[in-house]
């Protein structure tokens, strides 16, 4: 499935962010500490009830978000955790990616096109500036210049992630 890039206010996605890394923390203690007083209560105390205890929470908490991960007001999070996932798959490609696109490959420059624009946005999104070195300032320069070359525009709607079982990870 294609993923395509999407407009997210970056103030609005921390915001939000914040509020649920708060709120799944909140759930994880609080059921923690329910299962572990209950099988203290049930069996004894033991370290190994604790344990059981907390690790009851936290797929009691990981069941809880994985139910209210489709609701609308998720949106911003399901995103960015895709683009997340995206780039990681991306980024094991890019030794090959850089060595096709300087060769002509144009799915190549597609996607290494893709990879900059999707670090872009999650380093705005995060309110992070891009630690560029030279050498990535000169790849995004590099891509500009190839993709001006052949009358393609500065940025790219999306990607298909299928379009890398065309080359090997590296």
């Amino acid at each position: 499935m294609p993923f395509t890039f999407e407009h997210h206010d970056p103030e609005t996605y921390r915001r939000k962010a914040r509020i649920i890394s708060v709120a799944m923390a909140g759930q994880l203690i609080v059921f923690g500490l329910v299962f572990s007083q209950l099988l203290v209560a049930a069996f004894g105390s033991s370290l190994w009830l604790n344990a059981l205890g907390v690790f009851l929470g936290l797929l009691a908490t990981s069941l809880t978000f994985a139910v209210l991960r489709e609701r609308p007001w998720m949106r911003e999070m399901r995103y960015v955790w895709q683009l997340k996932h995206h780039l990681s798959r991306l980024s094991g490609y890019l030794a090959t990616l850089r060595r096709e696109m300087d060769q002509g490959n144009g799915v190549a420059l597609h996607l290494m096109t893709a990879y900059h624009q999707g670090m872009a946005q999650l380093a705005e999104l995060n309110g992070r500036t891009l630690d560029d070195d030279g050498e990535l300032l000169g790849e995004r320069a590099r891509i500009r210049q190839l993709r001006e070359e052949r009358g393609l525009a500065a940025r790219v709607d999306g990607f298909d992630p299928h379009d890398l079982a065309a080359f090997k990870r590296g």
